[in-house]
């Protein structure tokens, strides 16, 4: 199965043929285990599922003993699996969560891997502010200065985007960045990035992708016990706040100089390392200080005005909604909790001025449309400029670009695979995330991308115009492009599977009642993609549909689009009202390829 860019979910492994074999392993773990507190946690677990039996009261009873059992056959259902970013999982003792041993032999396999091609490999370090995150960083350093690599620590608690520069601006060999982004509070993670030396010019400061990551997976599994792994008590670097200074240097570049700068924006960090950063970003370019959401604005692993820490969430940015409409704001933007994606909100003319989330495809297509545009009229849009985004993504950049005389490329899900692009000037996933400087940090990067909306945003403003506006604009040049999202939740994967393989075995022939003219089943690669588990189906009117089972929770997900051609065109007469009945079209055809597909996969 292909992953998302932030990581895999936990994979099967040989799994305990009795209780007595579950108590035994348990032990075994619990005495390898260089963390007090995961180790009592086993304890307290082992001494539940150990408990007689009783016929109530205080006591443990037999329903009681049965689900600590349960608890334990889950943490040692196999290895927390290393896939193409590296880990994520739930904190907690036992070795298909996030703790402290099982971080410490990812460490020592990457290490491995390093010290293996490369003489005294060098390695930067990041965290952020989530539970563990500063333990499990230092335990990396530890152990990859052990192995005889030069370790570079980051300063404090600070954005992905930042160790991705590092890996870059440092000229490392690789990168370790210890988040689990967007995920719920119990999480953690922990990102792989390679540089040139280790890895290709193009995957310089990228995620891992495979052969490599399955070599270092396979290192990881030859680590010996915990206890073995050599872990030096100093020599590591910490650097000096100097390494935000230069980021923010570089990132602040993004924004031309000279240009309108009079906005109104209302920020939300989420809880997130991302907030004094995006501050200094937007000061430091020009801009106003934002309105900080004071409930959401400092670091807090616990997330505790949200119920997941996530702007595509129902609610996340609602405080940040809030604010923007008592201040009469002219934008909202949103970080996750890592700031490597960014969310913008805007008040909606067509729904009355109520404020909403643009879509990601929407913030795309503006960011594509405006750095093309803009490279046009400078001269440094150079002849071999691409954009690219992923399968999953609105087509519609594929249409600006072809405008531009760029050439337009389509990667798998994941930054790891749109961040290779050669040549690339712009890249972009619907999940929020955009690479608008490539050269400064080769992945998703929500700061530097709000300060190009930023930028955008005031320069429509000054010329009294809106980001709904230039949407607009988009769409009469190229059509309506709507795109919406379905998704399926389920306990049991093996649901997933069997949705799967029904639509293998019967595809649908059409879709909101277009004729279905092509289906590919992304398993067996092609058109310059290496396989992935997904099924991508057209019709002969516009539609698209991707369905794909998602890396990092059990979900199955369906990506939709359908594009309508606006009558008239741009610039003509009856312009808004063709519009408008284009868009009616297009979300009426998006309810014909919900209600299709929700039937056929039958979940």
């Amino acid at each position: 199965m292909d992953r998302d860019d932030d990581g895999g979910p936990a994979g099967p492994g040989p799994q305990p043929a009795s209780e007595a074999d579950l108590l035994a392993l348990a032990a075994r773990w619990r005495d390898e285990d260089p963390d007090p507190a995961t180790r009592e946690e086993l304890d307290a677990l082992v001494a539940r599922a150990c408990a007689p039996d009783s016929p109530g009261g205080r006591q443990l009873t037999a329903e009681d003993r049965r689900a600590a059992f349960a608890d334990l056959a889950d943490r040692f259902a196999g290895s927390l699996q290393f896939g193409t970013a590296g880990l994520r999982g739930r904190l907690g003792a036992g070795s298909n969560r996030m703790n402290r041993a099982v971080v410490i032999r990812a460490a020592a396999g990457l290490a491995h891997y390093l010290t293996a091609r490369l003489p005294s490999p060098q390695v930067a370090v990041g965290y952020d502010a989530r539970y563990s995150s500063d333990t499990f960083a230092r335990d990396s350093c530890a152990v990859l200065t052990g192995a005889g690599c030069q370790v570079q620590l980051l300063p404090g608690p600070l954005p992905t985007p930042l160790l991705a520069f590092a890996v870059r601006h440092l000229d490392c060999d690789a990168g370790v960045m210890v988040t689990a982004s967007h995920n719920p509070p119990q999480d953690n993670g922990y990102k792989v990035y390679l540089g040139a030396r280790a890895s290709t010019v193009e995957g310089r400061g990228v995620q891992i992708v495979p052969p490599a990551d399955g070599d270092i997976a396979a290192a990881i599994a030859a680590v010996g016990p915990v206890p073995t792994v050599a872990m030096a008590s100093t020599g590591w670097k910490t650097l000096a706040d100097e390494l935000l200074t230069d980021y923010l240097a570089a990132a602040t570049a993004v924004v031309r100089p000279g240009g309108p700068r009079e906005l109104d924006v209302v920020l939300t960090p989420l809880h997130g390392v991302g907030g004094q950063t995006a501050v200094r970003a937007l000061t430091g370019a020009g801009f106003a200080a934002p309105y900080v959401v004071p409930e959401q604005a400092e670091p807090d692993p616990a997330f505790p005005t949200v119920a997941f820490p996530n702007p595509e969430e129902p609610g996340a940015i609602d405080l940040a909604l809030a604010a923007a409409r008592q201040r009469g704001a002219d934008l909202v933007i949103a970080n996750d909790p890592d700031a490597d994606r960014c969310a913008v909100a805007v008040p909606d003319p067509a729904a009355g001025g109520a404020w909403r989330m643009l879509r990601g495809d929407e913030l795309g297509a503006l960011l594509g449309e405006h750095l093309l545009a803009r490279g046009r009229a400078e001269g440094t849009l150079a002849d071999d400029a691409v954009v690219a985004c992923s399968i999953v993504s609105s087509q519609l950049l594929g249409r600006i670009a072809a405008a531009h005389g760029v050439r337009h490329a389509e990667t798998l899900t994941g930054f790891k695979w749109i961040a290779r692009v050669p040549g690339l000037v712009f890249g972009y996933e619907e999940a929020l995330g955009y690479c608008v400087a490539p050269e400064l940090v080769r992945d998703k990067d929500g700061i530097t991308a709000a300060l190009l909306a930023a930028e955008l945003a005031a320069s429509l403003k000054a010329a009294g115009r809106t980001l709904t506006d230039a949407l607009d604009d988009l769409a009469l040049a190229h059509g309506v492009h709507a795109t919406d999202q379905l998704s399926f939740r389920v306990d049991d994967l093996s649901l997933i599977s069997a949705a799967m393989q029904r639509l293998r075995a019967a595809p649908p022939q059409a879709l909101a009642g277009q004729r279905v003219v092509a289906a590919d089943d992304l398993a067996r690669g092609g058109a310059g993609l290496p396989p992935t588990d997904g099924l991508r189906y057209r019709t002969d009117g516009g539609i698209r549909a991707v369905v794909r089972p998602s890396g990092t929770e059990p979900k199955l997900k369906c990506y939709l689009e359908a594009v309508v051609p606006v009558q008239g065109g741009p610039g003509e007469e009856g312009g808004a009202g063709a519009l408008a009945a284009a868009r009616a079209r297009a979300a009426a055809l998006l309810a014909g390829v919900r209600s299709d597909l929700t039937r056929a996969l039958d979940l």
